[in-house]
Formats: structure tokens, sequence, C-alpha cells
């Protein structure tokens, strides 16, 4: 079954990619490479989500939060390429996490993620991952992901 199809089986309806927060562009290819810029979690009841894991957001909100930024880099995917059908292989995914310093649950949380990924792809949708805490990220976002995708050729 193509992603296309997948993505309908498992219920989820993508949205209009968000717009950048800065002076950059959600995605770049480059041949066969697309480049995606981070995501972060799509609002909830219109609001977009702030805090840290660990205090405002618990190991089990981020796996959902983390699933929701994936959501918003699949749209982005989307509109780079027009399809999902279009993705060969995803390469890297890279988390960054805003969390209390004793927050330990790195990799539980970006399996929201990385599972989303695998659950659309198959075998294709696995990668290499990173991810890390940090103190801050852009409007108080608990976490924002990016990723690295081959692509067929144009």
């Amino acid at each position: 079954m193509s992603p296309e199809h997948r993505i309908v089986d498992l219920g989820i309806e993508l949205p209009t990619s968000s717009r950048p927060a800065g002076n950059y562009v959600a995605a770049v290819r480059s041949g066969t490479l697309l480049f995606l810029s981070g995501k972060a979690p799509l609002p909830l009841h219109g609001v977009y989500p702030r805090g840290r894991l660990g205090s405002e957001f618990s190991t089990e909100d981020g796996y959902v939060l983390a699933r929701s930024a994936c959501t918003d880099l699949l749209a982005a995917t989307r509109a780079a390429l027009g399809s999902l059908d279009e993705v060969v292989q995803i390469l890297e995914l890279h988390g960054s996490l805003n969390t209390t310093p004793d927050f330990e649950d790195h990799a539980r949380v970006l399996d929201g993620a990385s599972d989303l990924l695998v659950a659309l792809f198959g075998p294709a949708g696995l990668h290499a991952r990173s991810v890390v805490g940090v103190t801050s990220l852009r409007n108080g976002v608990p976490l924002t992901v990016k990723a690295t995708i081959r692509c067929r050729p144009e």
C-alpha cells in the first residue's frame, strides 16, 4: 500500500504545512535529497502548546506532541514533493526537546515521530536519529523535529 493510501488508513489528515517562523523555507531539495526545516507540534484546540517536558508535559504528552510535529513535517514533505509516494527513504530524524534539567526520556518522546514514520512508510521509514534536550525553543514550544529524506528523482 502506498504512503498516500496508508495515511488515510491511519486516520491522519495532513494540514496545510505551517509557515516558517523566520527567514527560511520549510524544505530544500538537492537532487534526490529533501532537507526539512524544524517543525513544532500543531495547535491543540487552536492553541500552540508551550512548556517543558518534565514540567508542563510528561513523557506520554511528549510522545503525542512529537507525533503532531511529525504530522506537520509530513505536510511539508507533501507540499515539497507533491505526494508522500515520492519518498524513497527517511534518512535521518532529529529532535530538539525543551526540557527540565532532570528529564531523561528523550528517546521515548521522539518515538512518537519515529513510530509514525515507520507506520506510514514501513521499512523505508526506519531512519538514523538524534535527540537533544535544550533549555529553550522558539516561542516556548516543547519540541521540534526535522528530517532528511531521500526521494524519487525529479
